[in-house]
């Protein structure tokens, strides 16, 4: 099922639900995901996603919350590159440097929104054009990102785009994940694994250096789930480089499955992650604090975490990375799939 509401401004909130009442919202405004219902172990469903008690506040949404991020999603350094022997600048919007797609990013987009009821699925076809020049970028860039609700508790993302120059693309979904339900405690009580033998390591300014760092006998190996607490309780310059906590690279195992997952104990949800992408940044939520007014209570460190499947920026100052660059002809298209379910 499928419902609109009309909100001001030309915003509107779409709600998706399946058959197991697993539920839905996202906004035209940035594409974003406003909450996101899922039962736990005895089947009560409950919010598993930060979220503003006010949706307002998603028009300036500093920290991202259930936002699509484009052209690139992280930070690009000194908001330059080069691409076939021509400098590019982009706006600024973290210092020096060029965060999320800029402040003119596609979390600040009005998306179109064409909603589909099929057999097993129900979803949402999100669409924008951006401008050639827009931001700094080159080429006209169209947009396509399907959300997806299977009836076996699946939320599949697939972003689909293609441009008339070459230009660097790699999307994401910036959702903050917490498992315990409504926002009960924090993640740190929750598990995290992510299939990566590599990470990258950050300067003080949060840039990669272009350096790997292998993940074994560090706080960065999530090769299997680890509590989070035990992470954040870890001495690493790399943490603190974070904010006490990660937000970091990470390039995929190659055959592994899944490639990330989430657990928490006391709900018994299980979230775990695949994807087409080669890798994904993992934030903890470390610049959160209580001055956020969320829909069940204040926000606080560490109440949620990133999975942002993506390709990285590095890739554009650093060889060793993913590719960014889309050329005319080609089509970019990247799956993620959440599968939720509960032990």
């Amino acid at each position: 099922m499928i419902e609109k509401t009309a909100l001001q401004d030309g915003w509107e909130l779409h709600t998706v639900t399946n058959n197991k009442g697993m539920r839905l919202e996202v906004l035209n405004f940035g594409g974003i995901i406003t909450s996101l219902e899922v039962p736990d172990k005895d089947g009560n469903l409950e919010n598993i996603v930060l979220g503003y008690h006010d949706l307002q506040d998603y028009k300036d949404n500093p920290n991202y919350f259930g936002a699509l991020i484009g052209r690139v999603a992280g930070r690009i350094k000194e908001s330059e590159f080069e691409l076939g022997g021509e400098s590019f600048h982009l706006k600024a919007n973290e210092g020096k440097h060029h965060l999320h797609g800029g402040s003119e990013g596609f979390h600040q987009v009005l998306w179109e929104v064409e909603p589909f009821e099929e057999k097993q699925t129900n979803g949402l076809r999100l669409s924008h054009t951006s401008k050639d020049g827009e931001g700094g970028y080159p080429g006209n860039l169209t947009v396509n990102v399907t959300y997806t609700l299977t009836e076996d508790n699946k939320l599949v993302i697939l972003y689909e785009a293609t441009t008339d120059k070459a230009t660097p693309v790699t999307l994401t979904n910036h959702t903050y994940f917490n498992l315990s339900g409504d926002l009960k405690r924090t993640v740190a009580t929750q598990q995290a694994m992510v299939a990566s033998n590599q990470y990258t390591e950050l300067d003080e300014e949060l840039i990669s250096t272009g350096r790997l760092l292998d993940t074994a006998a560090s706080p960065f190996d999530l090769r299997s789930f680890k509590p989070l607490q035990e992470v954040f309780s870890t001495p690493h310059d790399q943490l603190r480089i974070a904010g006490d906590g990660i937000d970091h690279y990470f390039l995929f195992s190659s055959n592994e499955k899944p490639k990330a997952g989430l657990y928490d104990p006391q709900s018994g949800r299980l979230m775990t992650i695949e994807s087409n992408q080669l890798g994904l940044v993992l934030y903890t939520g470390n610049g959160l604090d209580d001055s956020l007014e969320l829909k069940e209570r204040k926000s606080e460190k560490h109440l949620g975490i990133c999975f942002e499947t993506q390709a990285f920026p590095a890739g554009l100052h650093h060889d060793g990375f993913p590719d960014l660059i889309l050329k005319p002809g080609e089509e970019y298209r990247k799956e993620t799939v959440f599968s939720f379910t509960t032990k």
